[in-house]
């Protein structure tokens, strides 16, 4: 490619797979090289004179960077399905086009809802504890004991592909019973999953699983607060592998404390990474993870080849492959 059709981008951190090499040959490439993400000002310095940026979630993309990009910029790309983390009005007041990676990262993120469901249920972070520590002294007859699912009632907020999936997984492999919420314009439910679409407050009442799968936005922040976790039965687990603001934390260690629920299980918290110290890490009923919902060679792989595609498309002023925005 000719130097002068070459643009500028810069990438917030080192992807899996050979999709960065592709970038790579057709533009000048900078990648952020540290673990940690770069800092407001890092980000600001980096993206300056930038024609295209491919991001993560823990990067705040606002107007302001926007700017230090400077007027060439036309594209941004999320490395994510979600995409909370960018200023939409101000990328379309400029005409940027922001594109996301949804889809590939369905399967495994039901996967992992299902994971932390079983391990809260049944209590896998204390009996692995137990292990490692030398309590574990002989089999007791009532040690440990956890939830059974099948049969069961699950509730699932947010029916979207995610949610659908993992729906599938638990209805299917341990016949339980489906409650669900979902916004308006979204399609009836597979009628072979039996489920009953009800209002949160239902749900949560008379669900002995409850699994997170809505987008974060103004009306999902805290949507699981004190006065709905005092709706679900003391019996009850709840997962979350949506987005760790729309629990209200202060409220889950309280209900987690206090016996208000069974367990609970997260993949997402706020801040990322909570601390070591966090009352919630410290609660033994909390079965927590580092945000691996998407990770596997599969999932992050294909996720790298469309956020490169978003790219190149932005550049070349083509519709996106994922696109959020119509800039």
């Amino acid at each position: 490619m000719p130097e002068s059709s070459r643009r500028q981008i810069f990438v917030t951190r080192e992807l899996p797979g050979s999709a960065l090499e592709r970038l790579g040959q057709a533009h000048d490439v900078s990648v952020w090289p540290h673990r940690s993400p770069p800092t407001a000002a890092e980000l600001l310095e980096n993206v300056a004179g930038c024609d295209g940026l491919l991001t993560l979630l823990s990067d705040g993309i606002d107007e302001e960077v926007m700017q230090a990009a400077g007027a060439g910029l036309k594209v941004i790309s999320n490395y994510a399905v979600g995409y909370n983390n960018i200023d939409l009005e101000a990328a379309s007041r400029r005409g940027i086009r922001v594109g996301n990676t949804p889809d590939v990262l369905t399967d495994a993120t039901a996967d992992l809802a299902v994971t932390l469901l079983l391990g809260a249920a049944r209590r896998v972070r204390e009996a692995s504890q137990e292990v490692s520590s030398g309590d574990w002294q002989t089999w007791e007859p009532a040690g440990l004991l956890g939830r059974e699912l099948s049969g069961r009632t699950l509730g699932v907020i947010g029916m979207g592909r995610i949610g659908t999936a993992m729906a599938k997984r638990m209805v299917g492999g341990w016949n339980m019973k489906l409650l669900y919420t979902a916004r308006s314009d979204r399609p009836k439910v597979d009628e072979s999953l039996g489920g009953r679409r009800v209002e949160l407050a239902e749900l949560l009442r008379q669900s002995d699983f409850v699994s997170i799968h809505v987008a974060l936005c103004d009306e999902t922040r805290h949507l699981i607060d004190e006065a709905a976790l005092a709706e679900m039965k003391s019996t009850a687990v709840l997962v979350n592998t949506a987005r760790g603001e729309i629990i209200d934390q202060d409220a889950l260690v309280r209900s987690l404390r206090d016996g208000g629920i069974f367990a609970a299980g997260l993949d997402v918290t706020t801040p990322e990474p909570l601390p070591p110290s966090h009352p919630l890490v410290k609660s033994p009923n909390a079965l927590i993870l580092p945000h691996i919902g998407s990770a596997t060679d599969t999932a992050r792989h294909e996720m790298a080849e469309i956020a490169v595609d978003n790219v190149l498309a932005g550049l070349n002023g083509q519709d996106l492959r994922c696109e959020v925005n119509l800039a």
